[in-house]
């Protein structure tokens, strides 16, 4: 069962420059932002702490990858929406017996959170990430 709204991201070209703006936007403390590069999925991302919540950055590592795609073609702006559940097998399951495609096996994303993302043709072109957070992370 999807039982929150985990994070809303967006695919930034500078993840510096765009971190300024979303702090001096959003008023919040700095030392509250968490930063990592997620090699699997070629970015680099800071997590913006909005209560139970977060804005989730995404910067490109280079050239491959889905977020670099995404730029080319759409410029900045929001990528997906994160949906938390505390059973991803079991959430993905039920999508699937819906007739959602997952994008994918699941993996393991930023956070150590496991992930899957659900394809925007069937979802109104809004790319879906449903997340299993891991309890040892943010």
């Amino acid at each position: 069962m999807i039982n929150r709204l985990d994070h809303i991201a967006i695919a930034v070209q500078d993840l510096d420059a765009a971190l300024g703006t979303f702090v001096s936007v959003l008023g919040c403390d700095p030392g509250s932002i968490v930063i990592e590069e997620v090699p699997s999925e070629k970015v680099r991302v800071a997590f913006i702490p909005i209560g139970e919540s977060h804005i989730e950055l995404l910067e490109p590592l280079g050239d491959e990858g889905a977020v670099s795609k995404f730029l080319a073609k759409n410029g900045e702006g929001m990528h997906h929406i994160a949906l938390a559940t505390d059973d991803l097998g079991q959430e993905t399951e039920r999508v699937t017996s819906l007739g959602l495609n997952p994008l994918g096996q699941p993996s393991t994303g930023a956070g150590g959170k496991k992930i899957v993302f659900l394809h925007p043709r069937q979802t109104n072109r809004v790319l879906f990430e449903l997340v299993e957070p891991d309890p040892h992370h943010h």
